[in-house]
């Protein structure tokens, strides 16, 4: 099988890609929502194998350079033959609608399924945004999941026991027939396995497929520290797996939404002060309303706008429990209305200061 053309992509397509093309494909072809379409059902379970293939790295790259189509533990799918042709009445089967139909069934038969072997569940992939404050501090979140779980009625094996009888899809010839015209076409019969006699039936809870969508709320911990990007993983929270295998796993992605005064680099949290000139001039000592509460910084005096005052311990809490600082950036403000004794002051001030500010500036621009 090409399992890219399943899924109506290219090889060069990203996880991403992926994942909507399959979302997009299992829609339209989910038993759910396609009752008794047995077409609809098989084209489910080809999205869902290319899906399980591709999205996992290790089978892409296997898959890629050239290993088997359908993920481990699976048998290939039995072969397409053209029977004969039949230019008298309607062959016996059903009439495939257009030739593109056709040769969906023959370049991409349904694979079979090794029920001796189980096979571990595909991850699912999420994603939760969090508070800037709260991805800090740690929060908890509840997350909806769409995932695969193993068929109630069946326990995740696709077929349930029945008494043994000529099987209904071959009408006991071991061998399934459909024409398009006048071409007639055949295969081994699925239902039965070619044998022309069934002791299972298949699922109609899950139309065979093993496996039903259902949706879970799962409890997140977001730790303390989180950074925008980071990727939590919560083990068993994926798809249910083939035959008894483990569940995969769910990979959630944190975004974390900016904040109006803060912003983080590394494990520090940096902010710009408003200072005002005198107390640039002749150092203050300010309050900061970090975080977790308000902290005092000293500004000495002659502080310059731009200047970084650095205050240990109150910055994001880091892998080994330590916190970073708090980088706090000086913002000059001059006052917005000056009197005229303000303005004689500064003149003053100007006239026992002379010392030049844009001294070796003018030279930048020489040539």
């Amino acid at each position: 099988m090409d399992l890219y053309a399943i899924l109506g992509l290219d090889p060069s397509a990203s996880t991403a890609d992926i994942k909507r093309a399959y979302r997009r494909l299992a829609r339209r072809y989910h038993p759910g929502i396609n009752p008794g379409d047995r077409a609809a059902q098989a084209m489910f379970v080809r999205v869902s194998e290319a899906y399980e293939t591709l999205v996992d790295p290790g089978r892409r790259e296997r898959y890629d350079s050239g290993g088997a189509a359908a993920p481990p533990g699976r048998a290939q799918a039995s072969t397409v033959e053209f029977a004969e042709f039949d230019f008298s009445v309607a062959a016996h089967g059903a009439q495939a609608a257009t030739f593109t139909e056709l040769f969906a069934e023959v370049l991409h038969p349904v694979p079979r399924r090794d029920p001796g072997r189980p096979e571990p569940g595909a991850d699912v992939h999420a994603s939760v945004t969090v508070g800037f404050v709260d991805a800090i501090r740690g929060v908890e979140r509840q997350l909806m999941v769409v995932r695969q779980v193993a068929c109630s009625r069946c326990g995740g094996h696709g077929q349930t026991a029945a008494h043994e009888a000529r099987c209904g899809e071959c009408e006991g010839t071991g061998r399934v027939r459909w024409a398009r015209g006048h071409m007639v076409f055949a295969r081994a019969c699925e239902a039965c396995g070619g044998a022309g006699r069934r002791r299972v039936q298949r699922c109609t809870g899950c139309g065979g497929h093993g496996r039903s969508l259902r949706s879970d709320a799962v409890r997140l911990t977001v730790p303390a520290g989180a950074a925008d990007g980071a990727r939590l993983r919560v083990a068993g929270r994926g798809h249910a797996g083939h035959d008894g295998g483990p569940h995969g796993d769910l990979h959630v992605t944190i975004h974390v939404q900016p904040h109006p005064v803060f912003r983080r680099d590394g494990d520090d949290l940096r902010c710009v002060m408003p200072v005002a000139v005198h107390e640039a001039v002749l150092g203050a000592r300010l309050e900061v309303p970090a975080l977790d509460g308000p902290v005092a910084v000293d500004i000495p005096p002659g502080t310059q706008a731009g200047d970084r005052l650095r205050v240990p311990g109150r910055g994001v809490p880091g892998h080994s429990g330590a916190r970073g600082a708090l980088v706090v950036e000086v913002q000059l403000v001059l006052p917005a209305a000056v009197d005229e004794r303000s303005k004689a002051l500064m003149r003053e001030f100007g006239e026992r200061n002379r010392a030049d500010v844009r001294s070796g500036w003018s030279a930048l621009f020489a040539e």
